[in-house]
């Protein structure tokens, strides 16, 4: 005699926006390493009295630790794939929302902020502008518990003005 068949595991990596967001959600343990070429303002010495400055002036790069609370938020209209609400390290949340025609919106104003798509590798790219700078920012599973993140921000001359990496591990015990 046999027992029910167990249920069929979710396509990794996910295969639609909806999925791919629900993975998404948790709490998530995360280390970020942030570059910029661009000198800081103020002169060498000022610089080197910045917190994430060396000896040697070397402020063009630093690392944090952090936690991220994700939620899931359902789609919540005509054209809504759903969105993410994001509460960062300090404290402050963020939500967004995707629409299937690819757009970006604040998720309470439906305020445009950019664009997304998801690759057929399985990532998620999000293109936004502010202050004359584009940012570019993919993000990706290795595995279901295993988040990456890179992010690009292009000054309005199209050169690179800094670039991130984060990996992040899902807490899946309580802290």
């Amino acid at each position: 005699m046999t027992g029910p068949l167990p249920a069929p595991a979710p396509a990794f990596p996910p295969a639609t926006l909806p999925a791919f967001l629900a993975l998404c959600a948790g709490q998530w343990m995360g280390l970020r390493s942030q570059f910029s070429p661009e000198q800081p303002p103020g002169d060498a010495a000022a610089a080197n009295t910045d917190t994430n400055t060396d000896a040697d002036g070397d402020a063009w790069h630093s690392s944090e630790r952090g936690e991220l609370a994700v939620v899931y938020l359902e789609a919540n209209g005509a054209g809504s794939l759903g969105g993410l609400a994001v509460t960062s390290p300090l404290g402050e949340t963020s939500r967004i929302g995707f629409q299937a025609d690819g757009s970006l919106l604040a998720w309470e104003a439906s305020t445009p902020l950019g664009r997304w798509q998801l690759w057929p590798d399985g990532s998620l790219e999000l293109v936004t502008q502010a202050a004359g700078r584009e940012r570019r920012e993919r993000i990706w599973f290795t595995k279901p518990n295993l988040r990456l993140r890179s992010s690009v921000v292009h000054g309005s001359d199209g050169g690179a003005a800094e670039a991130s990496f984060c990996s992040e591990i899902r807490r899946v015990s309580p802290p």
